[in-house]
């Protein structure tokens, strides 16, 4: 799968090797060539950010209600995590995109323990896996803000991290107390949130390796 996946965000890039189209001189045709090169690499973000989502909502679902499905919802979206970190390998290098595979991972299974606490009523338990979770947001903020500080200023990562921890969390409260109708409003606020996150990576990927989108 996270072969499929770098494979899609560099598509576009491989396009660049084609000839112009007849008729057509090849400094006509970059423009054009260029701005899909961009967009497919935006929309394949897109993609895997809102695997994220979609498989963290799954893993909430499945605890709560403890299906048989969990062990599975767990493991698709803990190998999400390896496709961030492999998207971000050709422009990082593979030290970069094994740490932030690792940061994610922790992200995940930090997670899963606050759902579980909360769902036994363990306060104890709950307030240090949200302490750990909220630590573990901002080292992934400043990981990424480290990689690109132009494009993504530590403050504004760490906002937009801390954002998509509030929000997940108002998604498991509302599916934990049984309220549907709250549970839907905030996947909804998840996925908006998480595409202008996925938006603002792919945008600073882009401003940074622009020769990779020419």
């Amino acid at each position: 799968m996270s072969r499929q996946i770098r494979s899609f965000l560099f598509i576009a890039l491989l396009a660049s090797l084609s000839l112009p189209a007849a008729g057509r001189t090849p400094a006509a045709s970059a423009p054009h060539a260029g701005a899909a090169k961009e967009s497919a690499f935006r929309e394949a973000m897109r993609k895997l950010w809102e695997d994220h989502i979609t498989w963290t909502r799954q893993f909430v679902v499945s605890a709560v209600a403890d299906a048989p499905d969990q062990a599975a919802a767990t493991e698709r979206l803990l190998r999400n995590q390896v496709d961030i970190g492999n998207a971000i390998k050709p422009f990082y290098g593979d030290a970069a995109g094994e740490r932030l595979t690792a940061l994610l991972k922790e992200h995940i299974t930090v997670a899963a323990e606050l759902v579980t606490a909360l769902k036994a009523n363990d306060k104890a338990k709950a307030e240090g896996a949200h302490r750990r979770w909220h630590a573990n947001a901002d080292e992934i903020a400043t990981f990424l803000s480290g990689a690109n500080p132009k494009a993504w200023p530590p403050a504004e990562m760490k906002k937009m991290m801390r954002d998509h921890l509030e929000l997940t969390a108002a998604e498991a409260a509302a599916r934990l107390r049984g309220d549907w109708a709250a549970d839907i409003a905030a996947y909804d606020k998840v996925h908006a949130q998480i595409m202008h996150m996925a938006d603002m990576l792919s945008a600073g990927i882009v401003s940074q390796f622009p020769k990779k989108f020419e």
